[in-house]
């Protein structure tokens, strides 16, 4: 009996309209050009503008394009995983918000918040979904609105972000395609390292949370690089070696995109060569949960059956991995 595995058939992405250049950010912030540039490999971002427009605005196209470029009805959708950590509200759930703005009345959704790492934590749902016959249609959508939790005096964290989502379909097969492993880590000891410290029920919002800017992300950059190069690289070496393979067996690696000089330290430490590596930082800056699964559709006319992609990110908390995929789209 061969193995049943959760192939990608569909895949789908969404940034807003708006780009927010680095000559926009001179005239907000003490930095300039040169400094965002050289540091991080960001040129411009992209922001969903309207102070009633959420997650599930970047959300939804998303789920739209996969359902037309797959040929298949919202309707036919059966279960909706969304990954992000900046939800509509904190309730209902944002992933029913999507299924209500599409039509996917069939379906059932839960969210999961994992940070930068919300794709693959995804993802390793969905594949289970889908290897124990259970469902046979799982949409997985990864986005962020970090516009609306970025602190725009802070040029620490103001420059690196963006809004963006993207997702995939995931379908049964047993051609051998699709999700073949997914390893997931998480060290909890610096968990203040990249946090936003009020918002949840330990801290609800009052107006001193509001007037001491705790509603914003806060990150500890040195606390976020301690984990964020080692932990890429050993979570792609742990996945290498537990499915036999080698750095010339992979055809794609498809980090998260927190920072271009953290990828080109990652790729060199693996020896994988730059031109086998996914970059769009510097079109949409840090999307958040929405950056791998931004990579893949950008690079989507590049890609080929059978292509081996190696997913690797880093999230706060912190919480990390890596998923090793060949590629089946449209199968």
């Amino acid at each position: 009996m061969k193995k049943i595995t959760a192939a990608i058939t569909a895949v789908g992405g969404y940034v807003p309209d708006y780009i927010l250049t680095n000559a926009e950010l001179e005239q907000m912030v003490d930095t300039s050009d040169d400094w965002i540039t050289a540091r991080f490999g960001i040129k411009e971002r992209r922001i969903l503008k309207g102070i009633d427009k959420g997650t599930s605005e970047l959300c939804a196209p998303v789920a739209l394009e996969i359902c037309r470029k797959r040929g298949i009805r919202p309707e036919e959708i059966e279960v909706l995983i969304l990954s992000t950590a900046t939800p509509d509200r904190i309730t209902p759930s944002t992933s029913l918000i999507v299924m209500n703005k599409i039509g996917a009345n069939s379906a059932w959704g839960l969210d999961i918040n994992a940070a930068c790492s919300g794709f693959l934590c995804g993802l390793n749902i969905g594949a289970s979904f889908i290897e124990s016959g259970r469902y046979r249609n799982v949409m997985v959508i990864s986005g962020d609105k970090m516009s609306a939790v970025i602190d725009y005096k802070d040029r620490s964290t103001c420059v690196l972000f963006g809004d963006g989502a993207g997702g995939v379909l995931l379908e049964p097969s047993e051609g051998g395609f699709g999700i073949m492993d997914v390893l997931l880590r998480s060290d909890v000891s610096d968990i203040d390292g990249l946090h936003i410290k009020a918002g949840g029920s330990a801290r609800p919002a009052t107006s001193i949370t509001v007037d001491n800017r705790e509603h914003f992300v806060q990150m500890n950059g040195k606390t976020v690089l301690k984990y964020a190069v080692p932990g890429m690289i050993q979570a792609v070496q742990d996945i290498l070696h537990r499915n036999q393979l080698s750095v010339a067996d992979i055809d794609w690696l498809v980090p998260h995109q927190a920072n271009k000089r953290i990828l080109e330290v990652v790729a060199r430490e693996l020896g994988i060569p730059i031109e086998k590596v996914m970059i769009n930082i510097h079109r949409y800056g840090n999307t958040s949960a929405g950056t791998v699964p931004l990579c893949l559709w950008d690079y989507r006319d590049k890609l080929k059956k059978g292509d081996k992609l190696i997913l690797v990110s880093i999230g706060a908390g912190f919480i990390w991995g890596a998923s090793y995929v060949r590629w089946g789209e449209g199968n």
